[in-house]
C-alpha cells in the first residue's frame, strides 16, 4: 500500500493518538483539492475488527486537536473517522494470511509482464513476499512490493465470518 508524503505524515501523527485511546489505525486516505480536502482515517478495535461509533468520536475529536496544532494541511479539510468495514482494505502482510479462502480484488502499482494490473479471485495467503491468489484463469503471485491496493470482496462468506467476530 502506497501513502502520498502528506498521507505518511499525518498517519505519523495520529497513529499514538489512536493508540493512546486503545484502538488501532489500519488505514488513510486524503482525496480533494486543497481548501477541499478529505481526510477520512479508518481504525478499530483489534479485539472485535470493528470500531463503534462512540470510539469513532472519541479518535475524531483527539485528532482534531492534533492536527489543529500540527496543521499539516493547507486550507480548510474534512476530517472523516470510520471502521474499516467488512470489505476491508488489506494493508499489512498479516492481513492476507488473515484473509485467507475469502474473494479479494487487487491492483498492482505497475502491470505484469502479461500485462494485467487487477486481479479478483481467492485469497490464498501470502508467501516469500508474495500475495497468493487463485483466479478464474489460474494462480498468480503477486509481489507484495508491488501492491497498489487491496481489498476484500463483500460476499455471503465474508459477511458469515465477519459475524462470529
Amino acid at each position: 500500500m502506497r501513502y502520498t508524503p502528506l498521507e505518511e505524515k499525518i498517519m505519523t501523527m495520529v497513529t499514538p493518538v489512536i493508540e493512546d485511546l486503545g484502538l488501532a489505525f489500519h488505514y488513510i486516505k486524503i482525496t480533494g483539492d486543497e481548501g477541499t480536502s478529505l481526510v477520512q482515517i479508518m481504525a478499530e478495535d483489534l479485539k472485535t475488527k470493528n470500531l463503534l461509533v462512540d470510539d469513532a468520536a472519541k479518535i475524531s475529536r483527539a485528532i482534531s486537536a492534533v492536527m489543529d496544532v500540527e496543521d499539516p494541511i493547507n486550507g480548510a479539510y474534512r476530517l472523516e473517522v470510520s471502521s474499516p468495514g467488512i470489505d476491508r482494505m488489506l494493508i499489512q502482510k498479516d492481513d492476507f494470511d488473515r484473509y485467507k479462502t475469502f474473494e479479494i480484488k487487487i491492483e498492482r502499482l505497475t502491470p505484469a509482464e502479461n500485462g494485467q494490473k487487477r486481479y479478483r479471485g481467492v485469497l490464498n495467503g501470502i508467501e516469500d513476499n508474495n500475495i497468493l491468489v487463485t483466479t478464474d484463469t489460474g494462480d498468480v503471485q503477486i509481489p507484495y512490493s508491488s501492491l497498489a491496493q487491496a481489498k476484500l470482496v463483500l460476499t455471503d462468506e465474508l459477511i458469515k465470518a465477519t459475524a462470529n467476530l
